[in-house]
């Protein structure tokens, strides 16, 4: 069985415990019952509470949650949040004995890594400290792969974090071993020197003629655009990777994989063997880890390489510490942004401005900044008249209007029939 859970809590002992996201709503719907009916303090007058005792616990948001003392401790009892998993010691005035909930099983769900061996045989601390950063409050994907022999012991799951593997991350760290030679799948990374490197996946083209909307996300050229395809609604990142594109589920996919990259890409060796189109990671300016493709070496004292963040089209120079090895399976995710010509129109044979393109002089900077002002941040459509030699669109902009004919009437590109 496989389904989408919420990680609630993670153990000293290494137990990961898991809210199922089906369980969710029936869970919040509890939890207002408890808080409409326990609008008291806690149990004031002396009380002889036993171990194994139900109970509501007041925890430090003030809300009401159900409990189970586990161990007494004198003016303390250290109690365990049944639908949450956490154990605390909470004070006596805090605590509430009740049977009332105590027929409704717990929502929460304790799990271990399935044959997984933890280095020593129990979590070391470090190794739970990342369990704990990594996963608290994080949705997972959860693979049952044993039940307990137990209905109170711990279900042996697969983990992953946005399409990698928790048991594969943790082996990689150094944290674990794989039990009587069962096959974790190591976390494998791109490494430079590999012949016959692996790369981007192109996402696949409407068919010529239709029209579809896109959004530009960087120029080269008033002539060189780079596109994605149907843009969602949310916020952009900002301005150099700029606009995600794809099928929705798949962009989320995307999303969610270098999310959980970008939480623990510390631990993913920094690019030291460069190759010429070598996918990787690269730090943008904003802090986040983006897919990018290594493109050359700029400068040699120090290092600095140029880089093109393949999601968006645009380029960068970076330092050689800004780009670390990207996990295999960000690859199968196609690149997000298209790069495209665009189509009806060519540079003005007497454009006056002196300023030109460095990398493209037969394009004036004017010609670029009015290209700019016509597409960016714009809801755009666009529809494919070539894809060979180079993909070669059409680009409209409100009503159906080609985009160029405003650079048309500004004199700064000719009509090209």
């Amino acid at each position: 069985k496989t389904f989408q859970a919420v990680v609630s809590y993670v153990g000293h002992d290494g137990t990961i415990y898991i809210v199922p996201k089906s369980f969710e709503t029936e869970l919040n719907k509890l939890m207002t019952e408890i808080q409409s009916n326990f609008k008291c303090l806690g149990l004031l007058e002396p009380y002889c509470w036993k171990k194994g005792e139900a109970c509501v616990v007041r925890g430090s948001d003030t809300m009401w949650y159900r409990g189970k003392v586990v161990e007494l401790c004198g003016s303390t009892l250290q109690v365990q949040y049944i639908d949450h998993g956490c154990i605390e010691k909470i004070p006596q005035c805090h605590l509430y004995p009740t049977t009332l909930y105590t027929g409704i099983p717990p929502f929460c769900i304790p799990c271990q890594l399935y044959k997984t061996v933890p280095m020593g045989n129990f979590w070391q601390q470090d190794a739970v400290n990342c369990l704990q950063d990594l996963l608290t409050n994080e949705e997972v994907e959860i693979h049952v792969q044993e039940l307990p022999d137990n209905p109170w012991g711990k279900l042996s799951i697969n983990l992953y974090l946005g399409g990698m593997s928790l048991s594969s991350f943790m082996a990689y760290q150094k944290y674990c071993v794989a039990e009587d030679g069962q096959d974790i799948s190591e976390l494998e990374l791109i490494e430079g020197d590999v012949p016959d490197s692996p790369s981007y996946m192109l996402p696949p083209l409407p068919d010529p003629g239709d029209i579809f909307p896109v959004r530009v996300t960087h120029l080269v050229s008033p002539k060189e655009v780079y596109i994605c395809l149907e843009p969602p609604e949310s916020p952009l990142p900002p301005s150099a990777p700029e606009g995600h594109a794809g099928c929705d589920s798949e962009l989320e996919s995307l999303e969610e994989a270098l999310k959980w990259c970008n939480k623990c890409v510390e631990s993913f060796p920094l690019v030291t063997h460069f190759q010429t189109e070598m996918p990787c990671l690269v730090e943008y300016q904003d802090g986040l880890w983006y897919r990018a493709k290594l493109l050359s070496v700029e400068e040699f004292d120090p290092v600095k390489i140029l880089v093109q963040f393949v999601d968006y089209g645009s380029f960068s120079v970076v330092p050689a510490s800004r780009l670390r090895h990207i996990p295999y399976h960000l690859l199968k995710y196609p690149v997000q942004a298209i790069r495209t010509l665009l189509a009806g129109f060519k540079p003005a044979l007497y454009d006056k401005d002196e300023k030109r393109i460095p990398y493209s002089p037969e394009w004036s900077v004017e010609a670029l900044w009015a290209m700019m002002e016509c597409v960016e941040g714009k809801q755009l459509s666009a529809s494919i008249l070539a894809v060979s030699p180079e993909v070669t669109i059409s680009l409209y902009g409100d009503g159906q209007n080609l985009v160029h004919m405003k650079l048309i009437e500004m004199g700064l590109a000719d009509l090209d029939e």
